[in-house]
């Protein structure tokens, strides 16, 4: 058996390969024509990827989504409020605390203030009183008998019942009489226990 002739050698799968080389390039060109005006369109608006997905969207879970997206903006918008509100009471709460202070601090200067008088007033009023009963009775009750009777009680009860009796002798019967109802009158409303 011999070969076939050796000057003319086939060359392997030349034909073959030259028509599939030449299919590939018309199907590379076609792609091309045919690729590039839909590529420069971009996606169908029905197709387009909402928030981050990848896959279309059916009409239903847009609207389902929008609907979602709204609330998630009214539920920051309400959180907003409420800290809002938060800060303004805190800020508030700051400001009645430091009044409440304040005040506290000029309540117990008042209280001070008060304590000074009470006691300036007691001062004066035991010292009146000594010059009342250390006066003779009946110029004592000369006096006493010009003034109001709720005021000549006051004093009168302040007084040693000793004194207080030598004046009472120098009065009217009349002015007597009203300053000890005064003076009778002046602790029957108070609790007894």
């Amino acid at each position: 058996m011999s070969s076939a002739p050796s000057g003319r050698q086939r060359p392997r799968g030349g034909v073959l390969t030259l028509i599939s080389a030449l299919m590939i390039s018309s199907a590379v060109i076609r792609l091309g024509f045919e690729a590039g005006p839909a590529l420069a369109r971009g996606p169908e608006p029905s197709a387009a990827p909402t928030t981050g997905q990848s896959a279309p969207v059916a009409p239903d879970m847009q609207a389902l989504l929008a609907e979602l997206l709204q609330r998630e903006e009214a539920v920051k918008r309400r959180e907003d409020k409420l800290r809002d509100r938060e800060r303004a009471m805190q800020i508030a709460d700051e400001a009645l605390s430091s009044q409440l202070s304040a005040l506290r601090e000029a309540e117990d200067s008042l209280r001070a203030t008060l304590a000074v008088a009470d006691k300036a007033a007691e001062n004066d009023l035991a010292r009146l009183t000594d010059v009342y009963q250390n006066m003779k009775p009946k110029d004592a009750a000369a006096l006493f008998e010009t003034m109001d009777p709720v005021f000549a009680a006051g004093f009168l009860s302040r007084m040693p019942p000793d004194a207080a009796a030598g004046v009472m002798a120098g009065i009217s019967p009349e002015a007597a009489y009203t300053i000890s109802v005064v003076m009778a009158g002046r602790n029957a409303n108070a609790p007894t226990e």
